[in-house]
Order: structure tokens, then sequence, then C-alpha cells
């Protein structure tokens, strides 16, 4: 697996327990990641990761930087409800300023 794909240990979260009406379970972790576009700018991108994702300011250059130079790059790993939240609220800014800004989403296996 290529180094995009790698996460420090601490940004890596493995199962998360769920808890519902019914029990408690455990919900696999999801990589969500990044594309790169030649139309949303750089400074879209960098606002979305901080505000969205809640990244550091220097986190969301890096990752900003990776898509951008190898086309693709992991955002975070979170529980797979979450990380397709986090896609859709992402994708729906974009939209809102008329960028095609794409994010997916895909178990971290």
């Amino acid at each position: 697996m290529s180094e995009m794909n790698r996460l420090p240990e601490h940004e890596r979260e493995t199962n998360v327990l769920v808890e519902d009406a019914v029990g408690v379970w455990t919900e696999p972790p999801w990589r969500v990641l990044l594309h790169n576009d030649d139309v949303t700018t750089f400074e879209f991108v960098e606002r979305m990761l901080q505000t969205i994702f809640k990244l550091s300011t220097v986190e969301a250059e890096r990752i900003a930087w990776q898509a951008h130079l190898e086309g693709l790059a992991v955002v975070c790993v979170r529980p797979r409800t979450e990380a397709q939240h986090l896609v859709g609220k992402a994708i729906f800014a974009a939209r809102l300023e008329g960028f095609p800004l794409m994010l997916t989403c895909e178990p971290d296996v």
C-alpha cells in the first residue's frame, strides 16, 4: 500500500462502539479520500478540511498538497456512518461554492 494510505497511529481509529435501542455493536473503520481536480481552489480545499474535518492548518495543507501532487489523499479514518456523513457535508459545501470537488469513502482494510 502506498504512503498516502497510511496515517499516524494516533489518527487511526479501529472499531468504534455504537449504541442503539437494541444493543451495542462495532462499526468498521472507513477511509475518506480526497480526489484532485483542476477546478476546485486550493484555498477552498484547505478551508473545507479545517472546518468539516477539523484538521489543523498544517495537516489540511499537507493533505491538499498530497491530493494535488498524487491525485488522491487519505483525509481521515472514521466509522462508516461518520465517514459518509463528512463526505456528504464536504461535497454539499463544494457544490454551494460551484466546485466539482470529489471525496469518497471506502472500507479501511
